[in-house]
């Protein structure tokens, strides 16, 4: 008799043939990690700085990396502001980015976002269609969005990320590349989903087998051409439509374990499961305890939700930043069952770079040691 963990993974087999069999992406594919060779890096871990890049300004801020209890960085960039030009890159800030990482002892995980950020040339000939970016800077704003299974989009954003390893793939700084591609707004594993937006994709021909489909390409393709680095995949919730065409309430979560199982398969050891919500605020998202509940199976991560600096009552803590992050730092490194913490914990710069947050910034550190 099949045991339940058994019987699950034949349910998870059979969907995923199921997926590569209904569409008709066909890019290259790559081994198995388990079968190629590992990464020489050590695991991503410790304290994260995130910054965002400043696309009027001609270099990134990476005053941040001289902090002492930080010992990586993060950089949200968009692809639209590297690649304006198709094939024609403007790497200036990434070499700014990896030379002073390089030089601190500093290791690096790139969130590029394409989505809602694309550059136009890449969306030619693309389906594409109009929603409102649902959160972050631009929250509202109607944006053009490829739709996420889209073969002649994914090609496009596979080969800028063929560009981007072959400049930077054997740096020894570069640690983490975040799997995105059918994503919207961010390197998160989310897309607009209000009861408007749902409709929306019902109408495009959304169904989880042509977005599983998708994902399963970004994984295969990544596992590739990043033999070097961990692949991160920062997982929100997805969509409540199931492969008929019709509202379901528990398709989303469904969805999003079936991505998880996906990527931990394709790339094994080099996978990285992350989660973009950390708070100690009242408005708990469940995702975080999921993510932590993986400690110890898989390499894990969490992000701040803002930075305490700016909204400290989201944090936590209204009105005492120190108090928010430290409170927030707390909930992130609790252990879970199994008495296992996160490898790593991302603070947004603002928080790295205020004196009054140094002694909280140390006691993290601290947690890593």
């Amino acid at each position: 008799m099949l045991t339940h963990r058994a019987r699950r993974r034949l349910r998870l087999t059979v969907r995923v043939a199921l997926v590569l069999a209904g569409t008709s992406l066909s890019f290259p594919t790559a081994e198995p990690a388990q079968s190629r060779a590992s990464t020489g890096n050590s695991a991503p871990n410790g304290l994260v700085v995130v910054i965002a890049d400043k696309p009027k300004q001609n270099k990134l801020d990476l005053q941040p990396l001289n902090n002492p209890y930080v010992s990586g960085v993060a950089l949200q960039i968009r692809w639209s502001d590297i690649e304006s030009t198709q094939g024609n890159p403007d790497w200036s800030k990434m070499d700014q980015l990896f030379a002073a990482a390089e030089s601190s002892k500093k290791w690096v995980q790139l969130l590029i976002f394409p989505g809602f950020f694309s550059p136009p040339w890449a969306l030619e000939g693309v389906k594409t269609e109009k929603f409102p970016i649902q959160y972050g800077p631009g929250n509202g704003t109607l944006e053009t969005l490829p739709l996420p299974w889209n073969e002649v989009y994914l090609k496009r954003w596979f080969a800028f990320a063929k560009q981007l390893s072959e400049r930077y793939g054997k740096s020894p700084a570069f640690r983490v590349i975040a799997a995105d591609g059918p994503t919207s707004v961010s390197a998160e594993f989310t897309l607009p989903s209000s009861p408007e937006d749902v409709r929306k994709w019902i109408g495009l021909g959304y169904t989880p087998r042509k977005y599983l489909a998708a994902w399963q390409k970004v994984f295969q393709t990544f596992a590739a051409i990043f033999p070097n680095q961990y692949v991160s995949l920062s997982v929100g919730a997805g969509l409540n439509i199931n492969d008929g065409g019709k509202i379901a309430p528990r398709e989303g979560q469904r969805t999003r374990q079936e991505a998880i199982e996906q990527g931990i398969g394709l790339l094994g050891r080099r996978f990285v499961l992350q989660n973009s919500d950390l708070h100690a605020g009242p408005d708990q998202h469940p995702v975080t305890e999921l993510v932590i509940g993986y400690s110890g199976r898989v390499i894990t991560g969490l992000q701040m939700r803002c930075p305490a600096e700016r909204c400290s009552q989201a944090m936590g803590a209204e009105g005492n930043p120190p108090l928010a992050l430290r409170k927030s730092i707390d909930r992130g490194m609790t252990p879970n069952s199994a008495g296992v913490r996160v490898h790593y914990l991302e603070i947004y710069e603002p928080d790295v770079l205020a004196d009054e947050m140094q002694s909280v910034l140390q006691y993290a550190a601290s947690l890593f040691k």
